[in-house]
């Protein structure tokens, strides 16, 4: 995929998964366009600021009423922006975006956090079979996930 042309779509909870995303702006600054989908929360607003980005709802970690929330917000946004790519390291936010980007033709990368070494995230266990790549950070995880890519640490 040309990222010189591609948009891409960025969907992660604030905190250390936005970090994540962030640490790997060499691959996303390349992009055509880009959005973002996170939290409306102060640390996402400031590292964001200049961004293009849509506010999800929260808490997102084992909530029906947010996900469901989200799963909306996800079919309205990917209906109108149709991103070429899904890019995302998690939490939650990440599930419906990977769905319905799948079923509107996305290429969905999941890059697993850095701090589960030898377990799997509850984001990780259901984006597996999703994603077109799934990268993992270290060679201990490669056990963990199935048809996962070891790429290094990004940090």
């Amino acid at each position: 995929m040309d990222l010189s042309k591609a948009k891409i779509c960025i969907p992660s909870s604030s905190g250390g998964h936005l970090t994540h995303m962030w640490l790997l702006r060499p691959v996303w600054e390349r992009a055509a366009d880009r959005f973002w989908v996170t939290f409306d929360k102060e640390d996402a607003n400031s590292l964001l600021e200049g961004e293009r980005v849509y506010h999800c709802h929260y808490p997102t970690n084992r909530n029906i009423p947010n996900l469901l929330k989200n799963t909306v917000l996800a079919w309205k946004v990917l209906r109108k922006e149709r991103p070429d790519l899904i890019i995302s390291s998690g939490a939650a936010v990440a599930v419906p975006f990977f769905l319905i980007g799948k079923m509107l033709g996305s290429k969905c990368v999941y890059v697993e956090v850095f701090d589960r070494v030898d377990k799997s995230t509850m984001t990780g266990r259901i984006l597996n079979g999703v994603a077109d790549l799934f990268v993992v950070q270290w060679p201990k995880q490669l056990g963990v996930y199935k048809n996962a890519v070891d790429l290094g640490s990004i940090f």
